[in-house]
């Protein structure tokens, strides 16, 4: 992910995470995918309607899908809203998808998404990841220096000027 990429993720007027994932999972490896949605989704999405909220990527037929992502109905849609939690096509190149086919194959690892964004040309993006399950000791190390990090905050905020 180079500078403007990142840059244009910082920008973007919406921004779902999965919050939970950084905390069940190590990330290996991340890729930024488009998602296929019809046109009720994107306008849900745009109004920050959706979650990744049990969430995971599985691959069937070299393509790769997410399923259990939740978008919401849109309000004003009426026949044309599709059921909240279908299964999405990403999309991304023959390349990476390859490589995450032959990473899978890897017992232990996992493809789960960690972001949605609108990119700057008004498409959602989402950001998924190659993942391993984190051991419970592992997170327990993770909460510990979550903490560690509020105290020290609060210890200098007291002494800026």
């Amino acid at each position: 992910m180079n500078k403007t990429e990142q840059e244009l993720r910082r920008k973007s007027p919406v921004q779902i995470r999965n919050k939970k994932a950084s905390f069940l999972y190590n990330f290996i490896d991340t890729y930024t995918a488009g998602i296929v949605l019809t046109g009720t989704e994107i306008k849900s999405i745009r109004m920050g309607k959706a979650s990744l909220v049990d969430s995971f990527c599985f691959i069937n037929n070299g393509e790769i899908w997410v399923k259990g992502m939740n978008v919401s109905p849109y309000f004003y849609g009426s026949r044309a809203n599709v059921p909240s939690r279908r299964d999405r096509k990403l999309l991304l190149n023959k390349r990476e998808i390859r490589h995450l086919v032959e990473d899978i194959k890897t017992p232990g690892l996992t493809i789960v998404p960690t972001l949605i964004f609108i990119d700057d040309k008004g498409r959602a993006k989402m950001d998924i990841a190659l993942a391993r399950g984190k051991r419970e000791y592992d997170k327990r190390q993770t909460l510990k220096e979550k903490e560690d990090r509020r105290e020290m905050d609060r210890a200098t905020k007291h002494y800026r000027i």
